[in-house]
């Protein structure tokens, strides 16, 4: 198999309400799992992302089967790092916007193009800039 049939065609990466209507089986997010899989894109989240999303009343059972769907990537050092300089650029900071400069760093590191779905599109555009697409879901 050659190099480029290895790479995938993109990645897709869901924040924590992508990921809680994923849990939900709304059918949005469920397209965009067919069109990922269609074109051999990745689909991810940050592990950071988990945080927001789990909580008592989540149904642990349809979770537990989402996220065997896709990638969790760690948080690592460089993607810390990163996610600091993304925040200073943007001149945000503080707690309220961590996790999502960590998805934003997450999801810059990873193969393109990326798509990002999210809640909060305005903040991801703010620390994403034009280096990835970003949906309103």
């Amino acid at each position: 198999m050659s190099p480029d049939l290895q790479r995938p065609n993109g990645t897709l990466v869901l924040d924590s309400e992508g990921l809680a209507r994923a849990v939900l089986q709304d059918r949005n997010i469920t397209r965009w799992f067919v069109l990922a899989q269609a074109d051999d894109s990745r689909v991810i989240t940050s592990s950071a992302t988990l945080v927001e999303v789990i909580h008592p009343r989540i149904n642990r059972a349809a979770l537990e089967w989402q996220l065997s769907r896709l990638t969790i990537e760690p948080v690592t050092e460089h993607i810390a790092k990163e996610a600091a300089r993304l925040l200073s650029a943007a001149n945000l900071h503080g707690h309220r916007h961590a996790i999502d400069a960590m998805l934003c760093a997450t999801a810059l590191a990873s193969p393109g193009p990326v798509t990002i779905l999210t809640s909060d599109p305005d903040d991801l555009r703010m620390l994403c800039g034009n280096k990835a697409t970003i949906i309103k879901i």
